[in-house]
């Protein structure tokens, strides 16, 4: 195969993955990259064909490749694709979706690990996403507090599910533990709970990771594990 037959299989191979039409000799013509005759083409293309790098779907058709054909294509001629910046625009937006994905499901992952270790609510903020994702208020749900006192569950749960996220998004947050012990300047409803808060962070999102309870809680415990899973998440 000479360098003129080369080109003029890496063009027919070019504009068939393009197309999934059998390319002719007129329209490889058109593209105005073989100053040659009609004649010409159809020469070289019938001798590729004969060469195995080409075939003829039937009479009356262009050529497209043969097994063989894409073989030589792949190890010869095969050069970055003309759609590299679309490729590599369309990387780069699932790639941050990934990493999204996988900052979130840190964060899932460790607010549950909290949850497995305290008899309270663990919660956290989510990265890139303007909400707080908790669990474990059945198991806190079951403190006398709790028991005794219904009207305050109520209470807590309204702010679990609605208050949560802008609650927190108003504490200056820091890497040491914060504790916030019946605050009613900090919710009404905690009034008879503790709060324990410390910041993580995950790439360039910073968020919050927490325990809340009732004030007869294990404070040295509830530390121990939250500056433990926090620390988690920040590795």
């Amino acid at each position: 195969m000479d360098l003129r037959q080369a080109r003029l299989l890496q063009a027919i191979i070019d504009q068939f993955i393009e197309t999934a039409l059998p390319v002719g000799s007129k329209r490889l013509l058109e593209s105005g990259d073989f100053p040659v005759s009609s004649a010409t083409i159809r020469s070289e293309m019938g001798e590729l064909e004969d060469m195995g790098f080409l075939e003829q779907p039937h009479v009356s058709a262009g050529r497209i490749p043969t097994v063989k054909g894409y073989r030589v294509y792949v190890k010869e001629f095969m050069e970055p694709s003309r759609n590299e910046r679309a490729v590599r625009t369309r990387f780069e937006t699932l790639r941050e979706q990934y990493f999204r994905h996988k900052d979130q499901e840190r964060v899932y992952e460790a607010v549950a690990l909290l949850s497995n270790m305290i008899p309270n609510v663990s919660f956290a903020t989510i990265p890139h996403r303007e909400r707080v994702y908790y669990l474990g208020l059945a198991s806190a749900m079951q403190q006398p507090e709790f028991l005794a006192n219904p009207s305050m569950v109520s209470g807590v749960v309204e702010v679990l599910e609605k208050r949560l996220a802008d609650l927190v998004d108003k504490i200056e947050l820091n890497d040491t533990v914060q504790y916030f012990i019946g605050d009613q300047h900090l919710c009404q409803q905690f009034s008879s709970c503790s709060m324990l808060v410390t910041k993580y962070r995950v790439r360039d999102q910073v968020g919050a990771v927490g325990v809340l309870g009732p004030m007869r809680m294990d404070y040295g415990y509830n530390t121990v594990a939250l500056e433990m899973v926090a620390g988690l998440i920040r590795d």
